[in-house]
């Protein structure tokens, strides 16, 4: 008899670990993605500052011992009562016609796990002209873009006045990915780029804006106030309160200020749905802010908002996907536990024996928040009646989760040797 067919979307947190860990002796299971490594974003700030190597920022999801099969596509449509996904291969700018063909797939069980992509919130000239954080693609192009500023500031021709232009990183969005770039960035500007570029090394000056009264609003007032006044002193402009109207190549115009020049521009501030999930039809999706589609509390997709009913083999989670009436954060833990239950949901059931209302409800166990803010110091949210706190031991909590968030105790190891030898002979920066 032929083993259930399971299909992934997505190659992120939530589908990558369901890929790793769902049995293939009991599923067939395929995996559709159009990037065919899976990236561990909390470690993507560190690698654009040279703190590690970009391959450990991510894991492929072809492996020897991941017994799946990968499809590297991109899925248009899908057809909830016959069972069947529309796909069209992900191969940007290739004219070959075999990445123009079209095809179909069918499925037993459907896992839609697609993520979300930048949301610009249709400030003109953002796609064209910022960098985002989500991929190592995104962390090499910071990285590169950031020495051939330096570079092109220590020109003999370059004046003091387009030092300080060109050497302005502008980071919209002040949450934990906007504060933890600046950190890195920030640590990177005070140490290695003093030694190794310190004609102009001074001139690079770091901005965050964001559109809320204050950064990292997750956190008790008490501990943003603190990441706020921590990054002051160390002359990181915190633009609060702050609406960016347009982009520009070489500047951002700022409502209440103009233009303002710069030379790197980074946008990470929300998120919103991808076409899939915005051209489903027949489906629950959350009315308010970002659009999610909403699943009972087996992760099983609702039909629609007037039903109860549930698309048959149909579940959902990552940042794609919310139980309804719960409204869980779009974060990796969230993702990861989700898919942690799913797993084991799957993998202690044969076909035979799938009983869904039978299984326990999903729920989650809220982890605390810890962000990073420079100069080896961090902030961690409370919990309970515990307050949070401040200091080197948060800024050990967060840089010891960088090493756990990584699957592998092989890049778990090479991440340790990479900090031991950063400690004892400085950061590899120069290496593009």
């Amino acid at each position: 008899m032929s083993k259930p067919h399971i299909v992934i979307i997505g190659s992120g947190w939530a589908g990558f670990y369901l890929a790793e860990y769902l049995s293939p002796t009991i599923y067939d299971i395929t995996i559709i993605s159009p990037r065919r490594a899976s990236t561990y974003t909390p470690l993507l700030a560190s690698a654009a500052c040279g703190l590690l190597n970009f391959y450990l920022a991510e894991e492929p999801v072809r492996s020897k011992s991941r017994k799946c099969r990968f499809l590297k596509a991109n899925v248009t449509s899908i057809s909830f009562p016959s069972k069947t996904l529309h796909c069209a291969p992900a191969f940007d700018d290739d004219t070959d016609p075999i990445t123009n063909q079209p095809f179909t797939l069918t499925y037993d069980y459907l896992i839609l796990a697609p993520g979300c992509i930048p949301n610009t919130f249709n400030t003109p000239g953002v796609a064209e002209h910022a960098l985002f954080m989500k991929n190592v693609s995104d962390a090499m192009a910071t990285r590169k873009l950031l020495f051939d500023l330096l570079e092109k500031a220590s020109l003999p021709t370059c004046s003091p006045s387009r030092k300080s232009e060109l050497l302005h990183v502008a980071i919209v969005g002040g949450g934990p990915t906007g504060v933890e770039i600046t950190a890195e960035l920030d640590d990177l500007a005070n140490h290695e780029l003093r030694d190794l570029y310190p004609d102009v090394a001074p001139y690079l000056h770091i901005s965050i804006y964001d559109v809320a009264p204050n950064i990292l609003g997750a956190y008790d007032r008490k501990l943003h106030e603190y990441a706020n006044e921590r990054l002051v002193r160390r002359h990181v402009a915190v633009e609060t309160n702050t609406r960016i109207e347009r982009v520009d190549k070489d500047a951002l115009w700022v409502k209440g200020k103009g233009r303002v020049p710069y030379g790197m521009l980074m946008w990470v501030t929300g998120n919103k749905a991808t076409e899939l999930v915005m051209g489903m039809r027949d489906v629950r999706k959350s009315e308010q802010g970002l659009v999610r589609l909403l699943t009972d509390s087996h992760l099983r997709l609702f039909k629609d908002r007037d039903s109860e009913d549930v698309w048959d083999g149909v579940f959902a989670l990552g940042d794609a996907a919310d139980i309804d009436g719960q409204s869980l954060p779009t974060t990796a833990e969230v993702a990861v536990q989700k898919a942690k239950y799913l797993t084991h949901f799957f993998n202690s059931r044969s076909k035979a024996s799938f009983n869904i209302p039978a299984s326990m409800p999903f729920t989650y166990t809220e982890k605390q928040l810890v962000s990073y803010i420079g100069s080896r110091d961090g902030i961690i949210a409370g919990r309970g009646d515990r307050e949070g706190w401040t200091g080197r031991s948060a800024w050990l909590a967060w840089r010891s989760g960088s090493v756990m968030w990584t699957r592998s105790w092989r890049n778990r190891i090479a991440i340790l040797l990479t900090w031991v030898l950063n400690w004892v002979f400085g950061k590899e920066i120069a290496k593009m």
